[in-house]
């Protein structure tokens, strides 16, 4: 699994124009791709590390502040752009696989007492965000 992290202030992501997923900060907002031969084990410890990731002011984590997360699917994190022009998607994990385990991600933060907003899976989403550093990081487990 593969994560792209951003401190931000607020996020808010909307499918059709209707918001579906918002969070003020302190927080973080998540991008999530999800690859062949990931699992729900894979996904509890990629939330384990989000929850507990100290980028957040004072060197604190979302566990440290109780911060929210926007936790949104991104398949094209897996896109290859090694060869031509057009990115080849085939590492990406088809939908079927990859719904089941960004829910298990989002299912896993709950569980460590995390507030959790998140967008709509293979829906055509707009996110919105005041990054706040900037901080971006590439998280993978």
């Amino acid at each position: 699994m593969r994560a792209v992290v951003q401190r931000v202030s607020e996020a808010s992501v909307s499918v059709g124009g209707e918001v579906v997923g918002e969070i003020r900060g302190p927080g973080l907002v998540v991008l999530v791709g999800v690859t062949h031969g990931d699992d729900p084990a894979k996904a509890a410890r990629l939330a384990a590390k989000l929850w507990g990731l100290r980028v957040l002011p004072g060197e604190r984590s979302c566990s440290d502040l109780d911060a929210p997360l926007l936790v949104i699917s991104q398949f094209t994190l897996y896109g290859d752009t090694a060869k031509g022009r057009r990115p080849s998607w085939l590492a990406a994990a088809k939908g079927d696989v990859a719904e089941p385990l960004v829910d298990a991600v989002v299912d896993a933060l709950r569980g460590l007492g995390a507030t959790v907003a998140t967008g709509r899976f293979g829906a055509d989403m707009a996110v919105r965000l005041v990054n706040d550093g900037p901080v971006t990081l590439i998280v993978e487990v």
